[in-house]
């Protein structure tokens, strides 16, 4: 087995049956979704900012709000400007705010492989970089691919329900 493959503790069903990545992807699977999830990352609340920025049709942003709200990752204020009808606000749920270490990877491994990086993300008190760091729950920091395996889960585990 390469040294770059996980490795899996025992035979498992079909992937597709209980992979944790797969029940991810059903929630977030279009490119315009993770695009949705970075401008409110970055604080984007209304409609037409989502819109203007994402860079896709309205109809699109439309579809992915409604989607990434039904999902749990956003939810939804309604706000009221003067003279004007009342519209929605969207922000980041405790789902949502959890899905930023998936983000922020993609976000450095775009910088150093699909560059050349125009922003960097840095630690807001200091002013250093930051790097992304896998470990176990014992801070057995900077584990590979390799150093990992895939195992059944144990009850009680911190998987917590959709709400």
């Amino acid at each position: 087995m390469p040294e770059y493959a996980l490795t899996m503790s025992e035979a498992a069903a079909p992937r597709a049956e209980w992979c944790p990545i797969s029940r991810s992807l059903d929630a977030v699977s279009q490119r315009s979704a993770f695009l949705v999830l970075r401008e409110a990352f970055y604080g984007t609340t209304r409609f037409d900012d989502f819109a203007t920025r994402v860079g896709v049709s309205e109809q699109i942003v439309a579809a992915r709000l409604k989607s990434l709200v039904a999902e749990g990752l956003l939810g939804r204020r309604p706000y009221k400007e003067p003279g004007r009808r009342t519209r929605h606000e969207y922000h980041l749920t405790e789902s949502g705010r959890e899905f930023y270490p998936v983000i922020a990877p993609m976000f450095l491994w775009g910088s150093r492989w699909r560059g050349p990086a125009v922003a960097q993300l840095q630690h807001r008190d200091c002013g250093t970089p930051v790097r992304i760091v896998l470990e176990c729950e014992r801070d057995h920091g900077d584990l590979t691919v390799g150093d990992v395996e895939v195992s059944p889960a144990k009850q009680g585990s911190s998987t917590a329900p959709r709400s």
